[in-house]
């Protein structure tokens, strides 16, 4: 990586480090999709559910994990674009050990809250034992996540992004092979859907153990001292991540929340197979962020800060196009994408009345995305809190609590579509404030 070539070729180098990042979310999405398929299949709707009332927990983890990750690789990727690189290899052991750390001591806390959390939102019977079934087993497995997520951005940060797309289509294909073993054969249910999770997430963590014990070029394992002050400046840089994957959580739980008092069981399935689609948009939105992080963090370090502000726009640009064609094809597919999952005429027809609403709000979400990872790959960690704050959290539990109660699941389906369109508001009041003589930075 240098600068001349992201000078001379910023689309190219975009797409050279984003499209395996992209492939790499996508095939994370397409897990998840795969695993609600066996669920509806073979567990019925009320394991879908199941998993929805849980993502709260995962997005803890997701939060927890980017926040120290991204954070990290900000602040190595900033160093080595200066030439510090044994403070870029410092940077790159400190945030994995304190990614291992932080996931472990999620699950023995996250032990606790089952109960209380499924008592709160009313989830007995069925659902509530699939709940457990599942998570008990995926306590084990987020952790595992966590730590490959955090050893790949920094695979991608070195210039390898191919091996991680390797690991990612491996973990893929041994996930769907386990899932049709465990749910499909063997009928081991809701848990056996998890331990397919588990068992091919070890498989990726050895073959990314292994890169960096043979064919690392700038990072590598071994023995550090632990610093404080770099820590928190790192947590701190990374806290729009957690600030987004949190507020997606607390929104999850609100949504659930909503749902089944208003709806019950069916709309939360309903809302759990059309937010498969958002979900894939979001990887995909995250791909381009991973990728294009380090390419403006390398600018930025080396203060070439119109070269960042360019790669910013050409990324927003990208992600603009995508959200389109990804509205459009689900939007089309609407009558019939919900069979997929269930064969439940009413879940069918909510997923089909509310896909075009629900989906146009991937016309601003990935520039809201794009723009938060952009400020913090430049150290302005609190233009890109604030973006992941309102979007994640503060207008979208606005629009949960107040739509639904108007307009019943179309008010659902609206809350996404109008926090997004609200978000995109701020991001171009920080872009518009950014390019005054005032603010002293050219973007």
């Amino acid at each position: 990586m240098n600068l001349e070539e992201i000078r001379k070729n910023q689309a190219g180098m975009i797409l050279k480090f984003s499209v395996p990042a992209i492939i790499s979310m996508l095939l994370t999405a397409f897990i998840t999709v795969a695993d609600g398929f066996f669920m509806g299949n073979y567990v019925g709707k009320e394991g879908i559910a199941a998993v929805n009332l849980g993502l709260p927990i995962v997005y803890l983890y997701l939060g927890v994990g980017l926040m120290i990750s991204i954070g990290g690789v900000a602040m190595a990727g900033m160093a080595l674009g200066a030439g510090q690189k044994e403070a870029s290899n410092h940077m790159f052991r400190q945030t994995i050990a304190a990614a291992i750390a932080a996931s472990l001591l999620l699950s023995c806390v996250m032990l606790s809250v089952f109960t209380p959390m499924l008592s709160f939102l009313r989830a007995e019977g069925e659902a509530g034992r699939y709940f457990r079934e599942y998570y008990w087993i995926m306590l084990l497995e987020l952790p595992v996540m966590v730590v490959n997520s955090s050893f790949g951005m920094f695979i991608r940060g070195e210039g390898n992004p191919g091996y991680f797309l390797k690991v990612t289509v491996l973990n893929a294909l041994l996930n769907v092979v386990f899932d049709y073993l465990f749910a499909g054969c063997l009928t081991w249910g809701a848990g056996g859907i998890a331990a397919a999770s588990l068992l091919a997430a070890l498989a990726s963590l050895l073959c990314i153990l292994w890169y960096f014990w043979k064919r690392a070029s700038i990072y590598r394992l071994g023995s550090f001292r632990f610093s404080w002050p770099l820590f928190v400046k790192s947590m701190l840089n990374g806290s729009s991540e957690f600030i987004g994957e949190m507020s997606t959580g607390l929104a999850m739980f609100a949504y659930n929340f909503v749902i089944m008092r208003k709806i019950g069981v069916d709309g939360v399935t309903a809302f759990t197979i059309a937010g498969y689609g958002a979900y894939g948009f979001s990887m995909l939105v995250v791909g381009f962020g991973q990728g294009a992080s380090p390419l403006i963090s390398f600018a930025y370090g080396a203060k070439e800060y119109e070269l960042a502000g360019a790669l910013r726009k050409r990324t927003n640009c990208y992600v603009f196009w995508a959200g389109a064609a990804v509205f459009l094809a689900m939007s089309a597919a609407s009558g019939w994408y919900g069979s997929l999952f269930v064969q439940n005429e009413k879940i069918e027809e909510m997923v089909c009345s509310g896909m075009m609403i629900f989906t146009s709000a991937f016309f601003f979400a990935g520039i809201n995305g794009i723009t938060s990872f952009y400020f913090t790959a430049t150290g302005r960690a609190l233009e890109s809190a604030v973006i992941s704050l309102s979007r994640g959290l503060v207008v979208l539990l606005i629009c949960i609590f107040t739509l639904p109660a108007l307009f019943g699941m179309t008010g659902v389906w609206m809350a996404a579509p109008v926090t997004e369109a609200v978000t995109l508001v701020i991001t171009l009041v920080f872009l518009g404030k950014e390019k005054r003589p005032a603010s002293g930075r050219n973007a």
